[in-house]
């Protein structure tokens, strides 16, 4: 399965099997990192994407002490993770536009394997429909 999504991202996205590979690595072991909703799903979902994203990590040098977990999942740790996640993927040979599809052709290979739907897109930065708001500053009247 997680060799069918990678082929379904260097389809969509125009990448080579390794690069969209790598992406897709980088990907889940952010939205892990943030404590989404996303990597829940495809980590029960796929065999191998759990191991793919840790694997990943390792190699990018993501932090993964408890602590550093934790701070990661405040909304500015957040934020640091979702910069270094560009950065990332940029390093991994990703241009503008193959960044900005990305999320979408995971979202959509989801839908059509799994039949789920509400997957984010970038601006999401790797949410999930199931996830409560987490905007900042705004209160709920």
């Amino acid at each position: 399965m997680i060799d069918d999504l990678t082929a379904h991202i260097a389809t969509s996205n125009g990448l080579a099997d390794s690069v969209s590979r790598r992406a897709l690595g980088i990907v889940l072991n952010s939205a892990e990192r943030q404590g989404s909703p996303l990597a829940d799903v495809i980590f029960r979902s796929i065999p191998g994407a759990r191991a793919l994203a840790a694997q990943t990590g390792h190699e990018i040098g993501a932090p993964t002490g408890d602590v550093a977990r934790l701070i990661e999942q405040t909304p500015g740790g957040r934020r640091r993770v979702s910069l270094s996640m560009i950065s990332a993927l940029q390093d991994a040979g990703l241009d503008h536009k193959a960044i900005g599809t990305l999320l979408p052709s995971i979202g959509s290979w989801m839908q059509s394997v799994y039949g789920m739907n509400d997957f984010g897109h970038l601006g999401d930065l790797i949410g999930h429909a199931g996830e409560p708001s987490r905007r900042e500053g705004v209160r709920a009247a």
